[in-house]
């Protein structure tokens, strides 16, 4: 078995919207997947683009991808990784790739010199949760995301 990790280029992006759609409907949530093929294409791949895209491949085939973009942390003075999505697809899970994706994205953070590489988990998906723990990462209990979008978040900026 030979798992790639490559950047992800424009022609990918039929592929990433699909395993979006996969990811989110595992998530509970696929009717709040509004992209489309032409969305993903302008934000990932625009020249002026500030997120990233990796692909998975699996003996050739797809089999996951990840979406990350730079943040910062004014306490460490440094940049870090927001990881938005790491997915592998589940007849690929068990063989490895979703700890490569991560571990090539904590090999750029490091690479960059960033302070620390992060993401977000629903509480109740517990593989993901072990997984991320047998990797050594550490659920930060004692911070809370919160989120504007939509209607709340034009409402607030006209205010």
């Amino acid at each position: 078995m030979t798992i790639v990790i490559r950047r992800a280029v424009r022609e990918d992006a039929k592929t990433i919207l699909a395993m979006i759609a996969e990811l989110a409907e595992y998530e509970k949530a696929l009717h709040e997947v509004v992209a489309s093929q032409q969305d993903i294409e302008n934000s990932l791949f625009a020249a002026d683009s500030v997120t990233e895209a990796l692909i998975c491949e699996v003996d050739g085939e797809t089999a996951g991808y990840a979406v990350f973009f730079t943040s910062y942390s004014t306490w460490l003075g440094k940049n870090g990784i927001y990881l938005e999505d790491l997915y592998v697809s589940p007849r690929f899970r068990g063989q490895k790739a979703g700890k490569q994706l991560l571990r090539h994205i904590a090999q750029l953070a490091v690479s960059r010199n960033c302070g620390r590489l992060e993401w977000s988990v629903l509480d109740w998906n517990q593989p993901a949760i072990d997984f991320y723990k047998s990797l050594g990462a550490s659920a930060q209990d004692e911070w809370v995301r919160y989120r504007m979008e939509g209607q709340a978040l034009s409402d607030f900026a006209e205010s």
